[in-house]
C-alpha cells in the first residue's frame, strides 16, 4: 500500500512509540512564548477516579459519560456522585495507546438517542481506529445499555503498532461528522491518498460521504478527506464561528496547533517544526510554503491530548478561548485568538497529566487526568 521513507525513520517512530511524551526538543520558530504559571483563576476540586479515562461528554440531563481504555463506558451522576456502567460495548484493541476512545452524542440525541465511540480493534495487518454508533438506553439503577452497534468507518490499512490512532470525533453546525486519523507511527501514509491514516475526515452522520469533499473524485478512502498531512492529531473542535481547529503531537519537537482548511496539506512528515527521535532533522514548515504552516507549534512540547473551546459564562474572561489537555507538559494550556491568530497566553501546572478537558453544562471546566485511579476534576472560579 505504501513504502516507508527510510529504515532510519521506522526506527525512529518505533522508537517513539508508546512513550507519546515528547520530553525535549531543539529550538525551532513559530514557537509558542514562555507563560508564567498562575491558579488565581479558579479553583480545582476532585470529584471522583476513573481507571485510565480517556474522553468524557455530557448528556442533556447533565449525567457525564467517561471512556475508559480497557473497553468500559461509565456513567457519573453528577449530582448523586455515583457511577454506574454502560454495557454493550464492543471488544476493543488495549494496548499502548490503543482502546477505547472519544465519545461524543449524535446533534440530535434528544430525540434518537444516538452515541458515537471511537476505539482500536485488531484485524487483519494489524490494528486501526474505527467510528461506531449506537442507540443508548439509560435504566432506573444508574447504568444503562448500548444496541444496536453499528461500526461508520474504519483506518486502512490495519498496520502494526500501538500508537497515533488519533480517533477524536466531532460533529459541526450542520451535523456532519469529523474524524482525526493518526498516521499511526507509518511517517508515508500522511501524504499518501490510498490511505486514510494522517488525515481529517469528514463524513455524514451515517458514515457515508458528502458529494462535495474535496477529493471525492478520486473515490475510496480518500472520498473521506478534508485535510492530509497529520501526525498524531489528539484534540478536534469547531469555534464559536464553525472553524475546525486540531492539535496534535509532534515528533521530537513542533506541536501544532492548526486551523482546519479544505484540501489542504500539513506537511508531515516532509516538514515538521521538529525533528526524529533519533535526531534525524525534518525541514521546517518555512522552508516549504506550500505546505500550510500551523497557528502555534511548541518546542519544548506540551504533549496536546485534547482540545475544547469554552463559550460558558463561570469564567467570561476566557470566551472563546480554547483550553488544550498536557500530558508530558502535566499542564492545562489556555490559547488566545485575535481572528486567526493564535497564542498560548496562559499555562496552569495541574500535577497530573491531563487527557481530557471538557466545559460543563454549567459553564465550569472538567478534566480528566491521564492513567489508573485518575481523577476527574472540576474547575470553578475562585470566590
Amino acid at each position: 500500500m505504501f513504502k516507508r521513507t527510510t529504515l532510519t525513520l521506522l526506527m525512529a517512530g518505533l522508537m517513539a512509540s508508546l512513550v507519546a511524551c515528547n520530553n525535549s526538543s531543539n529550538s525551532t520558530a513559530a514557537e509558542a512564548a514562555p507563560v508564567v504559571d498562575s491558579k488565581t483563576s479558579f479553583s480545582s476540586r476532585k470529584v471522583t477516579q476513573f481507571n485510565e479515562p480517556w474522553a468524557m461528554t455530557f448528556l442533556p440531563d447533565g449525567r457525564l459519560l467517561v471512556t475508559e481504555k480497557k473497553g468500559q463506558l461509565k456513567l457519573y451522576d453528577t449530582k448523586t456522585g455515583k457511577t454506574g456502567s454502560i454495557t454493550g460495548i464492543p471488544q476493543v484493541a488495549y494496548g499502548g495507546q490503543g482502546g477505547l476512545g472519544d465519545i461524543v452524542l449524535h446533534p440530535d440525541f434528544a430525540k434518537n438517542g444516538l452515541v458515537y465511540l471511537s476505539y482500536a480493534e485488531s484485524g487483519t495487518g494489524g490494528k486501526g481506529a474505527v467510528v461506531a454508533r449506537g442507540k443508548l438506553t439509560l435504566n432506573n439503577t444508574g447504568g444503562g445499555q448500548l444496541s444496536q452497534l453499528q461500526v461508520i468507518w474504519r483506518q486502512v490499512p490495519k498496520v502494526s503498532g500501538d500508537g497515533h490512532f488519533g480517533h477524536r470525533i466531532a460533529f459541526d453546525q450542520s451535523g456532519l461528522l469529523w474524524i482525526s486519523s493518526g498516521e499511526r507511527q507509518k511517517f508515508d501514509p500522511a501524504q499518501d491518498m490510498r490511505t486514510n491514516l494522517g488525515k481529517i475526515i469528514r463524513l455524514k452522520d451515517d458514515g457515508s460521504i458528502p458529494a462535495d469533499n474535496p477529493f471525492a473524485s478520486q473515490g475510496g478512502v480518500a472520498a473521506q478527506v478534508w485535510s492530509l498531512g497529520h501526525r498524531n492529531p489528539l484534540g478536534l473542535a469547531f469555534n464559536a464561528k464553525g472553524e475546525l481547529w486540531e492539535i496534535e503531537m509532534g515528533p521530537k519537537g513542533g506541536d501544532e496547533l492548526n486551523l482546519i482548511e479544505k484540501a489542504r496539506n500539513y506537511g508531515y512528515p516532509l516538514v515538521s517544526n521538529g525533528d526524529h527521535y533519533d535526531g534525524t532533522p525534518i525541514p521546517n514548515h518555512d522552508t516549504r510554503p506550500e505546505f500550510k504552516a500551523p497557528a502555534v507549534s511548541w518546542s519544548p512540547v506540551i504533549s496536546p491530548s485534547s482540545l475544547m473551546f469554552y463559550s460558558g459564562n463561570q469564567f467570561p474572561a476566557w470566551k472563546n478561548s480554547a483550553f488544550v489537555g498536557g500530558l508530558s507538559s502535566e499542564a492545562l494550556i489556555r490559547i488566545e485568538f485575535n481572528g486567526n491568530i493564535a497564542r498560548e497566553a496562559e499555562r496552569f501546572e495541574m500535577g497530573a497529566r491531563i487527557r481530557e478537558v471538557e466545559q460543563g453544562p454549567d459553564g465550569s471546566i472538567w478534566l480528566l487526568e491521564d492513567g489508573p485511579n485518575a481523577s476527574l476534576l472540576q474547575l470553578q472560579p475562585k470566590t
